[in-house]
């Protein structure tokens, strides 16, 4: 997917996927105007069509495989 560098705002929990209402990790910005959150399931499901419609896609499934840095190293 074509990643967005410098994101207009980060996506919290608060952001839902338009397709199941999980938490999303991705916004896709549309040619047409308007954006679309997805999980990273759904994301990955419609990755195909979603580069054909996409101005911009946000990207940030990474977070769900990254450690906090506030996480003490026997934790992990």
């Amino acid at each position: 997917m074509t990643t967005v560098l410098t994101p207009a705002s980060p996506l919290t929990a608060a952001d839902r996927c338009d397709r199941c209402g999980a938490q999303a990790y991705l916004r896709v910005v549309l040619l047409s105007g308007g954006e679309l959150l997805f999980c990273a399931h759904h994301g990955r499901k419609f990755e195909p069509e979603l580069k054909k419609i996409a101005a911009e896609i946000q990207d940030e499934t990474e977070r769900l495989t990254s450690v906090p840095e506030s996480v003490n190293d026997e934790d992990r």
